[in-house]
């Protein structure tokens, strides 16, 4: 199992992205924010763009966003993994297209209250669901559990369109609520890693690993 981390919550970006860097974490979240489609909004590209001055990890981008489009050309230049748009933006299939433009892995995030039928004409197209454990737009949140019954819902679907798509899940995610994740694929966690001096010891944890 793979693991991102989201700094979303964090108090000192610069700091937090260092420490990061010398752990195994596979991924760094990048969390973005509109302030439309979600409450919240994170800060600019312009203070993002210098990034990799302070970590060589891959960045897994999620976008967080009305109009993808937008934002996908910037995110692209940096050293990115994956960018990921929500089934409930705008413009979903000419924003996949945009993403694989740049040979860059399709990511499609879903909402908690979302009908998890909206991601079946995309399931072909991309390479990643991202599930939202949460209500996005913030940090610190408790995880949903019904996120689980939509996880196994959502590999049936999977299964059925016989695709290859991995499966993520982010919001609420701790040492308890990743043994209940064995079987997905990327955990996505933030103020759990942060919140604690050793992220290393934190990230092995998720992995179910001490």
């Amino acid at each position: 199992m793979k693991v991102s981390v989201s700094y979303l919550t964090s108090n000192n970006v610069v700091e937090d992205l260092r420490k990061l860097n010398v752990t195994n974490v596979d991924f760094i979240h990048v969390d973005v924010m509109d302030g439309k489609f979600v409450k919240h909004k994170t800060e600019s590209f312009k203070q993002l763009k210098n990034i990799h001055k302070y970590t060589s990890k891959r960045l897994d981008v999620h976008l967080m966003v009305q109009k993808p489009l937008k934002y996908i050309d910037d995110y692209a230049t940096l050293n990115t993994e994956y960018i990921t748009i929500h089934v409930e933006s705008k413009d979903v299939d000419k924003a996949l297209n945009l993403i694989e433009s740049y040979g860059i892995k399709k990511g499609l995030s879903i909402k908690p209250d979302t009908d998890i039928n909206t991601l079946i004409p995309y399931l072909d197209k991309v390479d990643l669901i991202l599930v939202m454990a949460v209500q996005p737009g913030r940090g610190g949140q408790t995880f949903i559990e019904d996120t689980i019954t939509r996880i196994k819902q959502i590999k049936k679907l999977i299964k059925e369109h016989k695709v290859k798509v991995l499966i993520s899940v982010d919001g609420g995610i701790n040492e308890e609520i990743a043994k209940k994740l064995k079987d997905v694929d990327i955990l996505v966690s933030g103020s759990y890693v942060l919140s604690h001096e050793d992220y290393q010891y934190q990230i092995y944890k998720l992995r179910g690993k001490q």
